[in-house]
């Protein structure tokens, strides 16, 4: 199992700093102290020359107690590709070595965690033949899919509120829209989003050759790179509109195809309020939410995320939400 650990063991400074870190985001653990009279023996991957048998024995205690299973990536027969959730477990004896260092202080231990990656990952699927709806169910997070082909007018007001709340979602762009608007595209990588391929003329992919449909697909992502700099990796088909052809394309480009699990209607110009009360009252764990720069959705925003957030959910971008990497608590 060493050789498939994700956080290594840490001493010193670096321990100290990642001790930090853990400790700030899942709270500190008390009633471990280290014992004055407990038993000492030899050991040498622990801190020190002799091992704390007591303080040992209470840390590897509650390290069973809170360890959390990984969940596998999977095939849904209704949610098609599903990304799997990283499992959680204490290290233990980066978690003993902090409380010898720390040892005297007075102070409750914070417990160092590290994650335990899942054993099946979404790259381990068929993404050729399966696109993607959702993030794991497990993973208390939700991404904002703004998909542009219009409406710049909107957008403005729309990455405002977005910092203002300190949230990075994503992007997908018509590619025709961005050789048209390099400079508004520029502003959306400016403030640190995701910026991802919505095609080029935003058609109907299902009812294109395959010449055209890879045309679509690859005339957008060469653009991504040569005007913004971007690595392409998630396709998401114009009005979710798409055939096994227009996924096996994608990913032959490597490319992965995502839709939506829920979507705001917002082309409809819906009132603001009905789409917060919509969003805010089916919002799930690893949802993708669809949106579009309108005024609805502009107006919408602010009440949109306040309404996430209350479900305890935090918001981030889609390579984010469909990571198997785990959430920390305190998120936007």
């Amino acid at each position: 199992m060493k050789d498939k650990k994700i956080a290594v063991l840490l001493t010193g400074t670096a321990l100290v700093s990642a001790a930090a870190v853990f400790s700030g985001a899942w709270g500190y653990v008390s009633g471990l102290e280290p014992a004055a009279n407990a038993r000492l023996v030899n050991s040498s991957s622990l801190t020190g020359a002799v091992v704390d048998v007591e303080l040992l024995n209470q840390i590897e205690a509650v390290a069973a107690k809170k360890r959390v299973e990984p969940v596998d990536a999977r095939v849904d027969r209704v949610w098609e590709a599903i990304p799997g959730y990283n499992g959680l477990e204490v290290d233990v004896e980066a978690t003993y070595n902090l409380a010898v260092k720390n040892r005297g202080e007075g102070e409750s231990l914070p417990l160092v965690y590290r994650e335990i990656p899942a054993k099946i990952t979404l790259n381990d699927l068929d993404l050729a033949s399966h696109p993607i709806y959702r993030g794991n169910p497990n993973k208390p997070m939700v991404s904002l899919m703004i998909n542009v082909a219009w409406g710049n007018e909107f957008l403005e007001p729309m990455l405002n509120t977005l910092d203002e709340e300190n949230i990075k979602t994503t992007f997908f762009l018509d590619g025709s829209w961005l050789k048209k608007n390099p400079e508004l595209a520029g502003e959306i990588v400016k403030r640190g989003h995701e910026v991802e391929n919505h095609a080029y003329t935003h058609p109907n992919m299902s009812r294109l050759s395959r010449e055209r449909a890879d045309m679509e697909i690859a005339k957008t992502q060469e653009l991504l790179k040569t005007s913004l700099g971007v690595e392409n990796q998630w396709f998401a088909p114009p009005s979710g509109d798409f055939n096994k052809q227009t996924v096996a394309i994608a990913h032959a480009r490597g490319l992965k195809t995502v839709l939506w699990t829920l979507d705001t209607v917002d082309w409809q110009h819906p009132a603001p309020e009905a789409v917060v009360q919509k969003i805010s009252s089916k919002v799930e764990p690893g949802f993708l939410i669809l949106m579009h720069p309108t005024d609805s959705s502009s107006k919408a925003l602010k009440g949109m995320i306040d309404g996430i957030r209350a479900k305890g959910l935090t918001i981030g971008t889609v390579s984010q939400t469909l990571s198997p990497d785990r959430v920390m608590p305190g998120g936007t």
